[in-house]
């Protein structure tokens, strides 16, 4: 990675945080100077012996840990599971305790965001469990202040805890012009924010 790279690290399943991360990899290079890293984890599976390819049939590359010590900032993704975190993004978190122990990420900012199939299931939740192990390895957390006036107005998505996105129960729904204009100014804030530590 370069020296300003900010990691956005996101798992989607049927596309809709995947939009997301792009909208705020977007916002992140609208600041001079900031280079969106995008990156995925692999999906888990319920078969402990079954393990996914090493490099993913298409999309983003997978990310590795190196990705954390490299990165001056993170933005953080997740569709809500429960009112959690999917699995897979999980278990990337669980297994970064060198990283941890290293310190690879104190001092570092960071922002989170989700998408859900119904309105009410779970998305604060969610941005607030992505936030813990962000803490326990030291991260500074931002949210979206409400001088975005598409915290007020949005009917579909977005909470001062960070961009939320309402896909409905097919995965399908498009991202609102208001959770466009959330991620990409998301992203905007969490490199301006990076940029100033490093200097």
């Amino acid at each position: 990675m370069s020296q300003h790279d900010i990691l956005v690290l996101y798992y989607s399943r049927y596309g809709a945080t995947k939009e997301l991360a792009r909208l705020i990899a977007e916002g992140i290079e609208s600041v001079p100077g900031a280079n969106a890293r995008i990156r995925t984890v692999p999906s888990v599976s319920t078969v402990c012996e079954a393990t996914e390819s090493s490099v993913p049939v298409e999309g983003s590359p997978f990310v590795e840990y190196s990705d954390l010590q490299d990165c001056i900032g993170l933005a953080l993704g997740s569709p809500t599971r429960f009112g959690n975190m999917a699995a897979p993004m999980k278990y990337f978190w669980d297994g970064s305790s060198s990283e941890w122990m290293g310190g690879a990420l104190i001092g570092k900012p960071a922002c989170v965001f989700t998408s859900t199939g119904s309105m009410h299931g779970g998305q604060e939740s969610t941005l607030l469990t992505m936030m813990i192990p962000l803490l326990h390895h030291g991260m500074l957390m931002m949210g979206l202040p409400y001088s975005e006036p598409d915290l007020m107005s949005s009917i579909t998505g977005g909470s001062p805890y960070g961009v939320t996105h309402h896909a409905r129960a097919d995965g399908r729904a498009a991202i609102s012009p208001e959770e466009a204009r959330l991620a990409k100014a998301q992203g905007k804030r969490l490199a301006l924010t990076a940029l100033k530590l490093t200097a």
